[in-house]
Order: C-alpha cells, then sequence, then structure tokens
C-alpha cells in the first residue's frame, strides 16, 4: 500500500497528488491519502466517482483508494 501525505495542501492539490501518483499503482493496488484540507472530503470522493475508482474508506483526513483500472 502507498501513502500520499497531502497534509497541509489547499485544494485541489491533495486530487492533483492523488491523480499524479495513481498511474504507478497496479490494478487493484490502494493507496491512502492523507489530506486535512475540509475540500478533500468532497473533492477524493467525487475524483473517485469520475473516474471509476473505488473508495474503499475515508475517515480521520484519511482516503483509502482502490485502482480498479
Amino acid at each position: 500500500m502507498t501513502t500520499l501525505d497531502c497534509r497541509g495542501m489547499l485544494c485541489p492539490l491533495p486530487v492533483i497528488k492523488l491523480a499524479q501518483a495513481f498511474p504507478d499503482l497496479a490494478i487493484g493496488d490502494t493507496i491512502t491519502v492523507l489530506a486535512d484540507d475540509p475540500a478533500a472530503a468532497t473533492d477524493i470522493p467525487a475524483w473517485c466517482r469520475m473516474r471509476a475508482q473505488e473508495l474503499v474508506s475515508a475517515d480521520d483526513n484519511q482516503y483509502v483508494v482502490r485502482r480498479l483500472s
């Protein structure tokens, strides 16, 4: 599992960093995004829906995303 520390970054940087790291993941792998920007609670799930990827969990400023394709 990969961890991406985006704490202290403001919107849209956490989603941009997630998108940049995603191609390095194998299908089925997960990435944990640590993001304390309140907008991440909306942005990361929306990014997952738009990109057809799985949001495994989202709590306490920690978002786990699984690559599906």
